[in-house]
């Protein structure tokens, strides 16, 4: 069956001000058949009168996409409009369910894309049928590797949440008494990934600001417990003389196995202050032990912030054409033994 879109009226108003235009018919399908999208249309010829908004992820079995989904319903059950979420887990599906928004008269829609490097096709198909568009996660680049200006993004700040996580640290061993010349900052390194990068960057930042700069590297193979545990033990065997740890990463399993690897060096939890980032369950069950552990805080990161706020939003721009920022950056908030359930019960009410 061919390519069929229908023209529509956008509601609202379009940048500057301006009355958005009809699309026209026989762009869209040329566009689109450049683009290798296929929708089959229902028989109507009006777009209905609600508002109507796509939420793209790019792995919908993961619990962050699941989070951002179910923020994002509350909104569209407070607000009035009609949600539409799809995953699409690789580029033939992420151009499928453009078509699929457009042929269900979506309005506009929030994408987490597999690939960053689509930026240049979806901004372009949201241009031609006048969908609004806006970034989340993952921000979109064009054919130059540079980020899309355009198009609105809702990210998480790394660098802030690597400060966060350092600021912490350095806090309760502050508290604690802790010497900064006579602790280790033990860094699990997974330089090759960016994020990570900037998130340990920004620990070691904040750290370094308060004096702790014996910082010792510990490069990962893998990003999860048992690689951070296999990093760190030959890291801490031989800085001798160093009996307090400051423990750092790219997210709470790598954290949990410097932790896990200190104490099989027969170090105590008062020797120990692991910091982790992500708010994972593997964090909550160790915070939930009933004996504290070397494992002294994460941050949480919020779906919220990425599910609700960017679905209101779009709200907003479609209704009032009030357009978002052109970028927002979230950061998180510190969870530790003594906060975590009151915490999470907060973020969890949708």
């Amino acid at each position: 069956m061919g390519l069929s879109i229908h023209p529509r009226i956008m509601r609202g108003t379009g940048e500057g001000g301006h009355t958005d235009m009809p699309v026209s018919r026989r762009a869209a399908i040329q566009r689109a058949a450049a683009l290798g999208i296929g929708a089959a249309l229902p028989g109507c010829t009006r777009a209905p009168d609600d508002v109507r908004i796509g939420f793209v992820v790019k792995m919908p079995q993961e619990q962050w996409f699941q989070d951002e989904w179910r923020f994002a319903r509350a909104a569209a059950d407070r607000l009035g409009f009609t949600l539409i979420e799809i995953g699409a887990e690789d580029g033939d599906r992420v151009l499928s369910a453009l078509g699929t928004l457009y042929a269900r008269y979506a309005d506009g829609f929030i994408i987490c894309a597999p690939d960053p490097r689509l930026g240049p096709a979806i901004a372009r198909y949201a241009a031609d049928t006048g969908m609004k568009a806006l970034a989340v996660d993952d921000r979109l680049v064009g054919a130059d590797g540079a980020p899309i200006e355009a198009m609105p993004y809702v990210g998480i700040s790394a660098v802030a949440i690597g400060r966060l996580a350092g600021d912490a640290a350095a806090a309760e061993a502050a508290r604690r008494g802790w010497a900064p010349a006579e602790t280790g900052v033990l860094r699990l390194a997974f330089d090759s990934l960016e994020t990570a990068r900037e998130r340990t960057g920004g620990a070691v930042e904040a750290l370094r600001a308060r004096g702790f700069t014996r910082i010792l590297d510990a490069p990962q193979r893998t990003t999860d417990t048992e690689g951070a545990f296999t990093a760190a033990t030959p890291v801490m065997t031989q800085a001798g003389g160093i009996d307090r740890w400051i423990i750092i990463g790219l997210n709470d399993e790598s954290v949990l196995g410097g932790v896990r690897a200190a104490e099989g060096l027969s170090m105590a939890p008062a020797q120990i202050i692991g910091v982790g980032i992500g708010g994972s369950e593997a964090a909550v069950a160790d915070l939930a032990k009933p004996v504290a552990t070397g494992f002294f805080a994460t941050v949480l990161l919020s779906p919220r912030a990425h599910g609700y706020d960017t679905a209101a939003a779009m709200y907003r721009w479609i209704t009032q054409g009030i357009r978002p920022p052109a970028v927002t950056l979230t950061s998180g908030t510190l969870m530790r033994r003594d906060n975590f359930r009151q915490v999470l019960a907060r973020e969890a009410i949708a």
